[in-house]
């Protein structure tokens, strides 16, 4: 891929707390590790990204473990360590279907344990190729997917774990003379597996804010298939003839989930929004307002960016449609009664835009494969961050 280098001034500090920790901007993307086959990690635009995640790995009877023969990947992204020595790349454990959170963060004992396994296998076992760990715990408490434990502790559990994650880190990231980064995935969306959702329920957010050096905020899956209607996966702010109930919509956005982060205690700069590089659709059972806001019968595979842009944006049966409030294009296919929400070069650019002038740490995607040969939503995610390099922000 042909990107501009945009690579923004990080490197390596004394371990110490996480509010001690080098405040650059960001500029990050999740890697999902079955995708080495069709996007080989030595492709990654590793002077674009000033943070790559690695997903995922997993937790097995309340240890970490790295995906089966996810090895090679390590040895590839070691060697792009090594020609790109300014990336920092982060281990994410979990995702939506990573089961084992609430048991390994359950008691002191399980939580050590956990943490000096996940230590082991990737700073020890793996050393040279990861320089942090990012958790992505889907959820706490409650709203997750169904058949994944969760308990009411999980609450303040998640906040010890996650200060063990930084004692165990900043021990060895003492010991060799760096910093190692922790940050955790976090949601946005109001609407999850148990219906309304509110994050503050399954998370300390203020505390959780401490012990982390930033957030990775999932400004997305705000329209999803827990939603009673079709609606925009990542919509900028609130629509008012959004039919979602008012207590619940005045957070379901970019704009409003941030607004709701800052207002639990989460600084500016601890944030880091996230934009989705993939579309969600829709069999709607009434074509009214082109698609949006109707009732659906089910899902269509809309797929990535990649395949929105070869597929469906050259193919005049679906148009295309922009939304001023929301910021956020929609296709809809009349003849076949389908809906779609995706993201574009246009919206990627709104987003990332309000995370600079809005002091947010940066801005991350998942995930990096989804988007196309020309790298055109990262082009579009890291250009407002440009101007941050001369005055080594």
């Amino acid at each position: 891929m042909a990107i501009a280098c945009i690579l923004l001034a990080g490197g390596i500090v004394p371990a110490a707390r996480a509010a001690d920790a080098p405040l650059s901007k960001v500029v990050a993307a999740y890697y999902p590790g079955g995708s080495s086959s069709r996007y080989p990690i030595e492709h990654i635009p590793a002077d674009t990204l000033t943070h790559l995640f690695y997903a995922f790995a997993r937790i097995e009877d309340g240890q970490c473990a790295a995906k089966a023969n996810a090895d090679a990947n390590f040895v590839a992204l070691a060697k792009l360590k090594r020609e790109h020595p300014k990336l920092h790349t982060i281990i994410s454990i979990g995702g939506w279907e990573g089961d084992g959170f609430s048991d390994a963060a359950l008691t002191d004992a399980s939580r050590k344990r956990f943490v000096s396994s996940c230590i082991a296998e990737f700073f020890d076992h793996q050393r040279g190729t990861f320089d942090g760990i990012d958790i992505d715990w889907e959820f706490p408490v409650y709203g997750g997917p169904q058949h994944i434990a969760a308990r009411p502790q999980d609450h303040h559990n998640a906040t010890l774990l996650l200060q063990e994650f930084r004692r165990q880190l900043d021990g060895i990231g003492k010991r060799r003379g760096q910093h190692l980064w922790l940050t955790a995935a976090l949601p946005g969306g109001r609407m999850e597996s148990a219906g309304a959702y509110d994050p503050a329920k399954s998370y300390e957010l203020a505390a959780v804010a401490k012990t982390l050096d930033f957030i990775n905020l999932m400004s997305y899956d705000m329209g999803t298939t827990f939603s009673p209607v079709t609606s925009f996966n990542a919509p900028m702010r609130e629509v008012p003839e959004d039919p979602l109930a008012p207590e619940s919509r005045r957070w379901n956005s970019v704009e409003g989930a941030v607004a709701y982060y800052r207002a639990h205690g989460v600084p500016a700069d601890k944030l880091v929004v996230g934009v989705p590089f993939y579309g969600r659709g829709y069999h709607v059972t009434r074509d009214g307002n082109d698609g949006l806001y109707q009732p659906y019968s089910g899902t269509y595979p809309a797929g990535d960016w990649r395949v929105i842009k070869a597929k469906l944006l050259g193919d005049p049966q679906w148009q295309q449609h922009w939304h001023p409030v929301a910021q956020a294009p929609w296709l809809f296919n009349a003849k076949e009664h389908v809906f779609v929400s995706y993201e574009d070069p246009r919206s990627i650019g709104i987003r990332a835009r309000f995370a600079r002038d809005h002091g947010l740490r940066g801005v991350f995607t998942w995930e990096l494969t989804a988007d196309d040969d020309e790298g055109s939503l990262l082009r579009a995610m890291a250009q407002p961050f440009e101007r941050d390099r001369a005055f080594g922000k």
